[in-house]
């Protein structure tokens, strides 16, 4: 079978090959970013289930609308302005079969063959794998703890042609779990603007804040016509839905539609009922609430596994909310080996290199904290800890 060119450029996700691995009970996992099964509420759920099926079962079991289940537009439309600022109608809203297809989505409709995607240095792996699918060439922006550096993307607006797509997570960024300043997102979504170079700005976990203050979103400044919000509801609600959405300028959403009429026809019509039942019957805020307090409590039992385990030679975020840990080891340490090792006494984690579009860093790693017990996080860190210094013993 002679298959396209686009072949060549895919691999199999280093995470998901991973999550075959860490499927086994006795593996402490920090290696997907998995939400915590057991915060999921299943009864609500089951209850909201059986209503939609009773009051609306023919209806939730047929075709629908591409666009989306009405009120469930209109709750994503309402709860954005409240949170981030924006000024959103249902018509600016399209729902996709999660964050993951809406990125999908988003490049077909905007890249050609050799044309340039921007992206965040380290940046969420999944990403580049969906961009690599166009063919396109994807180039690393340098960060700092406050984001994307300003004057490293003007220079490369400047100098680079072909730019068509920036693609950012500024807040608890996939992988580093860091948070942009708002003058930040002010001058890069600015720069954005003055070169025509449409910006994704992922979403996915924001709403898991544990400390600091919100900022608004890029897409409620002015002028933010090529901005492109994407949203999701696995990381708050339960992932196995597989329901996200964009936000994005009307024209876009158009655009948009005919693409997805042509993939999938339109998202699952129960799945997006469901929620919206469980939305009208409990409140969300307060079960976020549930998440963020369990959430913050196994961040910080993180934080504590490395100050008390790790060699003071390891460098690590801070993250005021999401579901990671990034760390940057002495170059000496190779993670990819160590992630071995550490397989080997049941510990998983995700090794750092395959977040980086260029020039992989292969002394990073990335730790999730949401679906593991405190227990087990410091049993687990202490572990990695262990690891680490004996590495470090040997390269000494």
């Amino acid at each position: 079978m002679k298959y396209a060119d686009r072949m060549e450029n895919l691999n199999a996700s280093e995470i998901r090959e991973l999550l075959k691995v860490t499927d086994r009970p006795e593996i402490i996992s920090f290696a997907g970013g998995l939400p915590a099964a057991e915060l999921f509420p299943i009864e609500e759920m089951a209850a909201a289930c059986a209503t939609v099926l009773r009051d609306n079962g023919e209806k939730a079991l047929q075709y629908s609308l591409t666009e989306g289940f009405l009120p469930l537009r209109e709750w994503i439309a309402e709860r954005e302005n409240s949170r981030v600022g924006t000024k959103l109608t249902a018509e600016n809203i399209l729902i996709t079969h999660g964050s993951q297809q809406a990125l999908d989505l988003i490049g077909k409709l905007l890249i050609n063959k050799d044309d340039v995607i921007l992206c965040e240095s380290p940046t969420y792996l999944s990403a580049l794998n969906v961009f690599k699918t166009f063919e396109g060439r994807i180039l690393e922006v340098p960060t700092d703890q406050e984001g994307i550096i300003v004057h490293e993307l003007a220079q490369l607006l400047a100098s680079t042609p072909n730019v068509k797509l920036l693609y950012t997570i500024p807040t608890f960024q996939n992988p580093s779990g860091k948070t942009w300043s708002l003058e930040r997102k002010r001058e890069v979504s600015a720069l954005a603007r003055q070169y025509d170079v449409a910006l994704v700005e992922d979403a996915p976990y924001e709403e898991l804040r544990y400390s600091g203050e919100a900022t608004a979103s890029m897409l409620s400044f002015p002028q933010a016509e090529t901005i492109i919000r994407t949203g999701s509801f696995s990381k708050v609600l339960c992932p196995g839905l597989r329901i996200g959405w964009i936000a994005a300028d009307t024209e876009v959403i158009e655009k948009l539609v005919l693409i997805k009429q042509s993939t999938d026809l339109q998202s699952n019509t129960f799945a997006q009922m469901q929620i919206a039942q469980f939305i009208q019957d409990n409140s969300m805020d307060a079960h976020i609430g549930r998440l963020i307090h369990a959430y913050r409590l196994r961040r910080d039992a993180a934080l504590s596994g490395i100050e008390r385990y790790f060699p003071s030679e390891v460098q690590y975020t801070h993250p005021e909310g999401g579901l990671f840990l990034w760390l940057e080891l002495p170059e000496k340490i190779n993670t990819t080996t160590l992630l071995q090792k550490s397989l080997e006494r049941h510990v998983a984690f995700v090794s750092g290199e395959s977040f980086y579009a260029e020039k992989r860093r292969y002394n990073t790693m990335r730790l999730n904290f949401s679906c593991m017990d405190e227990e087990k996080i410091d049993a687990g860190f202490k572990i990695l800890g262990e690891l680490i210094s004996e590495e470090l013993g040997k390269a000494s």
